[in-house]
């Protein structure tokens, strides 16, 4: 079989001012150790209203209405040059918090997440119909209505967790068992949320002509977990999102791996489609409500937005070659072994210098790396510093260590091959994932021939290991070549002509004798 194609890549973004300030992890615990820490006062004073969220650059790079070269050109702080105002992008689109709001509604099928008549009342013309699903699909159909006593009550007793529209109570989501914690009201809410983005980074992969109905396999790699008190990480967020999107012929099952699982997902679902097993395999990734406001004390310190406002997710179809789509070299695979040592040097030998050079090429013959492509926006003011620009340092040292090139052209190593970040700080999102979409309009243009998807991971993270973790993969410009299809009923004939031949033969030869 010839190597497996990247056939569309879908980014969305879900403004949840709210959800932040509620379930943020750092509010969560701000607000269980001093519920009048004046954080929070300040954090409202620093929140983004919808249209700044679409209007910001970075943002607009991330569904594609500006490329990364095109934000590189904007003066920063982007967050005070705001150029572009559309919520739909070429890979995706902006959503606000109501229409969020209707979508956790839409795919929740055990009645947790209930609404009050207010928020029916002032939304449902606004949110209830998304071209994508159709004019029939109300999504606020079947909507559970709770009063806002009601939901007060059930807070009081921890089971549910509230949902806000500029401070005010609209809604909530309930526990799903009175006893498990893992069914608790805070793990349901993330786990919606989860759900609800990763079908809306899905359901974006129509627009570029995918059709869902035709999807076998999908590989669902957030990093969350759903389960119960029997199997905390049971799964499956991936069939829960086949299923809301019509994904009928399809099974599946769920990857993680911290920060590295989208890269994991990409090479499984390469190596399924190039055996065999599977035409047609959908990754697809929800965001992370944890991550909303991580670094906001230090946004707010520095009197700027805070600008991790939004869930986040992708979706990536791999499909049997078709002749034109950029192909996953499958070939060429870095991985983080568990001997190879967590040192920088040690991590980038490993996943990006050793597969190369198996491959008899050098660093400088890949024309793009992507890396962990956070926004430094956001991570700067945190004491993170530039975090794809230091990987794109690290791999030009590498290079000029390796005697692949001199280190006086460190720098433009930097310029040619890397680029500025701009994707949210949701964790996997920005783990190589994002630069796929541009990436493959990129070859397809004949602007570059290939480029290197590096995602990493902490594991220790989880304290089972110390260990870290990263896999690579290149992708490259489609050869145009397809392997023969096997045709069973051909070599019947085939054979079955042969043995004509032999017995034909056996014969001529008798009557010779």
């Amino acid at each position: 079989m010839g190597y497996a194609v990247i056939k569309g890549v879908s980014y969305v973004l879900a403004h949840t001012p709210d959800v932040l300030i509620q379930h943020g992890s750092v509010q969560v615990q701000a607000r269980a150790k001093d519920p009048s820490d004046p954080y929070f006062q300040q954090l409202k004073d620093h929140l983004r209203p919808y249209e700044d969220v679409v209007s910001y650059p970075a943002n607009q790079c991330y569904i594609g209405n500006l490329t990364p070269q095109q934000l590189s050109d904007i003066p920063q702080p982007w967050f005070e040059n705001k150029e572009h105002n559309a919520n739909q992008g070429k890979f995706g689109e902006i959503y606000n918090q109501a229409q969020f709001y209707a979508m956790l509604n839409h795919v929740d099928v055990f009645n947790l997440v209930q609404l009050t008549q207010e928020f029916i009342d002032t939304y449902h013309g606004q949110v209830a119909h998304h071209s994508l699903y159709g004019d029939d699909v109300d999504l606020l159909a079947g909507h559970q209505l709770i009063t806002k006593d009601q939901i007060l009550a059930l807070l009081e007793h921890h089971h549910a967790e509230v949902l806000m529209m500029n401070g005010e109570i609209v809604g909530c989501v309930k526990a799903a068992h009175d006893e498990d914690e893992n069914l608790s009201a805070h793990i349901m809410l993330e786990n919606l949320c989860t759900k609800a983005s990763g079908v809306m980074a899905a359901m974006h992969l129509k627009q570029q002509g995918i059709d869902l109905d035709k999807v076998d396999y999908l590989i669902e790699c957030s990093e969350e977990a759903c389960g119960d008190i029997n199997q905390r990480g049971g799964g499956n967020f991936a069939k829960a999102i086949g299923e809301s999107i019509g994904c009928n012929s399809a099974t599946g099952s769920d990857v993680r791996g911290f920060c590295a699982a989208p890269a994991h997902a990409m090479m499984l679902a390469s190596a399924l489609v190039k055996s065999g097993i599977f035409k047609n395999v959908m990754v697809v990734a929800g965001g992370a409500v944890a991550k909303l406001g991580m670094n906001g004390r230090d946004h707010v310190k520095n009197n700027m937005p805070v600008l991790e406002d939004c869930i986040a997710g992708f979706a990536c179809m791999v499909t049997e070659n078709d002749g034109v789509s950029p192909e996953i070299n499958s070939d060429i695979i870095g991985r983080h072994q568990i001997g190879t040592g967590s040192s920088p040097q040690a991590v980038m030998t490993a996943l990006i210098a050793a597969p190369l050079k198996a491959a008899g090429m050098k660093m400088t013959d890949i024309d793009k790396y992507s890396v962990e492509m956070q926004n430094p926006e956001i991570t700067k003011p945190a004491g993170a510093g530039n975090v794809p620009e230091s990987n794109y340092k690290m791999i030009a040292a590498l290079a000029v260590k390796e005697g692949q090139m001199e280190r006086t052209q460190l720098p433009a190593f930097v310029e040619k091959h890397g680029m500025t970040g701009f994707a949210p700080t949701q964790g996997h999102i920005p783990s190589g994932v994002p630069f796929l979409g541009f990436g493959r309009d990129m070859i397809l243009n004949d602007e570059i021939k290939n480029f290197m998807m590096v995602g990493k991971g902490s594991l220790f993270l989880g304290r089972m290991t110390n260990l870290f973790d990263g896999l690579s993969f290149v992708v490259q410009k489609n050869s145009g070549k397809q392997d023969e299809v096997f045709d069973e009923n051909q070599v019947k004939q085939v054979v079955a002509q042969a043995m004509r031949d032999v017995a034909e033969n056996l014969l001529n030869a008798k009557s010779e004798k």
